[in-house]
């Protein structure tokens, strides 16, 4: 199959971005596909989280037009690779504000570049400011996801508003490739109601798949390693098999 470039993005912090982005990337890449995971967030969550500290290059010059495969860390898992954040990323939010055109940097610097990749990842920051716009800008897909919690509604139509507008202005092949629920908890009424109203606003657009709320995705990044990697049994894990499966039916 041909590569895809997939924003993983919510402008609200602590829904499961990084971890989704990291968990997907690693079961595919076990899978056997190529898979790159590009990390845009300062926090540099995504780096860490894949047991890297950036030291060098970093994706601040992915943004300034340096090569992507000079930028491309493997990581020490086969197939899986990693272009790592530092918190001087922070910069660019400016930077890109200010340069004509600065919507459209990423997308000019990846190009065909990703080609040698069947899945890419861009794990976007907490908001919706320029380095977000930017992945939208370069993506084949949006990936949404979005914590079981009273407020997720509202903020998911804010995005895909923005996605919808990031479509008419700069990327017409932008689709949305689906909305993931996370950090469901099943002992809750309210996890239950929020999922079905997810599901009833949004129908297929909503992974089949969920996320349950688990310690062990939670445990994980502080050891540097995947879920799947930390605990492969854990609830966690094998619902990120299940969404990495259906996210390949979907592409």
């Amino acid at each position: 199959m041909p590569g895809r470039v997939y924003a993983v993005a919510n402008q609200k912090g602590g829904v499961g971005k990084t971890t989704t982005a990291v968990n997907l990337a690693a079961c595919l890449a076990e899978a056997g596909e190529r898979a790159l995971v590009i990390d845009l967030d300062p926090q540099a969550n995504a780096t860490s989280g894949l047991g890297v500290r950036a030291n060098g290059t970093s994706s601040y010059d992915l943004l300034d037009g340096a090569p992507l495969a000079e930028l491309t860390q493997p990581t020490r898992w086969p197939n899986l690779f990693l272009v790592p954040a530092k918190p001087d990323l922070a910069g660019a939010v400016v930077e890109l504000a200010r340069r004509e055109d600065g919507e459209r940097f990423l997308a000019e610097s990846l190009g065909n570049s990703a080609d040698g990749f069947t899945f890419v990842f861009l794990d976007c920051p907490p908001s919706l400011g320029p380095l977000t716009v930017n992945a939208l800008a370069a993506a084949d897909r949006v990936l949404v996801p979005v914590q079981a919690e009273y407020y997720a509604l509202e903020g998911l139509t804010q995005l895909l508003r923005s996605v919808e507008l990031v479509r008419t202005r700069l990327n017409p092949r932008l689709d949305v490739a689906g909305v993931l629920l996370t950090m469901v908890d099943r002992r809750t009424r309210l996890a239950a109601d929020v999922e079905a109203e997810v599901r009833r606003h949004l129908g297929k657009l909503v992974f089949a798949a969920s996320v349950p709320r688990s310690v062990r995705l939670a445990e994980a990044p502080s050891h540097g390693l995947p879920a799947i990697a930390y605990d492969p049994h854990s609830a966690g894990s094998e619902a990120y098999w299940k969404v990495a499966m259906e996210l390949v039916e979907r592409a």
